[in-house]
């Protein structure tokens, strides 16, 4: 008699999903920011933000089951501690704004299977017919990381020893004003396209750094812009791009830097085996939804690309970064 085989693999993924939907909830709502001084009721939570108590209630029990609120004496409920440094708006570690990023790369993940049936992205990214909003949600919810990601690589890889960053595909900028603010002699210059330049523009306006933070508007893809760099960051911008396209992007930017200068690919990139790390093999779902021929590509596809624009002592740092997002390092030969 053959063992009973039971669903229990596919009951977890039905049900694994609820947790991630209560903590986007509780991030849309701010939930978390009235929890900063202490715990609170349900009803007194919901008088603080403006909500119904009894629509309030089974949220936060999700949350308490997503391991974000802990639930105290008296039926109240108050912040895990990682959720009180991430989650508080106005922590400078604040996460909380992210929720649009992942509702857009969730709902991209949800697309995916018509994805593959038709053979084109069902909600593609292209800034050329976003909306204002669209573009301006878009890039708040990638700010914070940005942020992150340059006070880490200013701080782990000594960027005091460099004189001019740039920032290619910037965003919003986050990566160059958080360099600029930790390296005060460094100058930066963030290259967008012209659709979002305006959007980095006014960012770097509202740091005061706007003197020592540049913004271009150029396509890399078309030709290396006019400047010469002791240093590049590309946060994720190869994993937007066909292979053909992301080894252009690379060439143009390697023409860009100085003999011994260095590049730095902040993104998801895949082991050769394509199996891990689990964020880029997940992600690819959505990628899959969002870009023509974008994805995340292996360590190899990276060292290839970059041997052949000039780059050697190359390094994969996996998981490097928050979020999963693996660091790529690499020299630009004299």
């Amino acid at each position: 008699m053959q063992p009973e085989i039971k669903p229990g693999t596919i009951f977890r993924h039905v049900y694994g999903v609820y947790p991630s939907m209560a903590m986007l909830a509780g991030m849309q709502l701010d939930i978390f920011t009235p929890l900063k001084d202490g715990p609170m009721t349900a009803a007194a939570l919901a008088n603080a933000l403006a909500l119904q108590t009894d629509k309030l209630r089974p949220l936060l029990y999700a949350l308490v089951h997503a391991e974000l609120l802990n639930l105290v004496e008296g039926d109240r409920f108050a912040n895990t501690p990682e959720a009180d440094v991430y989650l508080v708006r106005g922590r400078r570690s604040y996460l909380g704004s992210s929720h649009e990023l992942y509702s857009d790369l969730w709902n991209a993940a949800l697309t995916a299977g018509r994805s593959v049936r038709t053979g084109r992205p069902q909600v593609k990214h292209d800034f050329m017919v976003m909306s204002d909003e669209e573009l301006g949600a878009f890039f708040r919810g990638l700010h914070a990381g940005a942020l992150a990601t340059g006070e880490q690589l200013a701080a782990t890889y000594d960027f005091q020893r460099f004189r001019s960053l740039v920032d290619v595909g910037g965003g919003s900028g986050g990566v160059s004003i958080a360099a600029c603010q930790t390296c005060h002699d460094l100058r930066a210059t963030v290259i967008e396209l012209p659709r979002v330049a305006p959007i980095a523009r006014a960012v770097v306006q509202e740091s005061n750094l706007a003197n020592r933070v540049h913004v271009l508007a150029a396509d890399i893809l078309e030709g290396a812009p006019e400047g010469c760099f002791d240093v590049a960051v590309l946060r994720n911008l190869i994993q937007v791009l066909g292979s053909n396209a992301a080894r252009r992007a690379l060439r143009n930017v390697g023409q860009m830097i100085e003999p011994g200068g260095w590049l730095f690919i902040v993104g998801y990139v895949l082991e050769d085996s394509r199996l891990a790390p689990a964020e880029a093999v997940c992600l690819n779902l959505a990628f899959l939804s969002l870009y023509n021929e974008g994805q995340a590509y292996t360590e190899g596809e990276h060292r290839t690309w970059l041997a052949e624009a000039g780059f050697d002592s190359i390094d994969v740092h996996y998981r490097a970064a928050r979020a999963g997002l693996s660091i790529v390092t690499a020299r630009k030969t004299t």
